[in-house]
């Protein structure tokens, strides 16, 4: 039933994800589910916002990644085709050039009829549908969504939220012990 499945929140979509770029099988993905927040970004190669945003990204990740957090990172040339590399390049590119080391997806279509069922879910929750490269939406822990904000909005805006969102976990960890 369709209520079913919303309620299994943003990880119920997970594993429908396309084959993924970076060597992360699907059975990985699973792991999403368990006391992780995530941000989930629409990436893109040749866009003025690439720089900063994967930069920034990558600082995330090394801060609070991989156990409380990930960026999970999936590009999309839909906007001014500024991805137009394949899989191989794409995560050549990032890794060579800004050292990522979160999870980088297959190339989807983030918007339209044929927009991948992760991003369907993000637009029909949030009531935000990416209209550029870089649109950030942070999950909690239960895989609801938090909120989503668009390219002009840097990651260190979102960084203390992200920091609080990762401390909080940490405790509750440190009272079930």
């Amino acid at each position: 039933g369709g209520k079913q499945q919303r309620e299994a929140g943003f990880f119920g979509e997970v594993p429908r994800f396309a084959y993924v770029a970076g060597g992360l099988q699907l059975q990985q993905l699973r792991r999403f589910h368990s006391n992780q927040v995530s941000l989930v970004v629409n990436v893109a190669s040749e866009c003025g916002f690439t720089d900063q945003h994967y930069r920034d990204l990558q600082q995330l990740q090394r801060d609070f990644g991989p156990f409380h957090f990930n960026v999970l990172a999936f590009p999309c040339n839909q906007f001014g085709q500024q991805e137009p590399g394949s899989d191989k390049e794409i995560d050549s590119f990032v890794r060579t050039v800004y050292g990522v080391s979160f999870p980088l997806f297959s190339k989807i279509a983030v918007v339209g009829t044929g927009a991948n069922n992760v991003y369907k879910y993000l637009a029909e929750v949030s009531g935000k549908e990416p209209d550029w490269n870089f649109w950030k939406f942070l999950i909690d822990v239960d895989g609801r969504v938090v909120d989503g904000w668009g390219p002009k909005v840097p990651v260190s805006e979102i960084r203390p939220k992200i920091a609080d969102m990762v401390r909080q976990i940490i405790l509750k960890k440190k009272e079930e012990l």
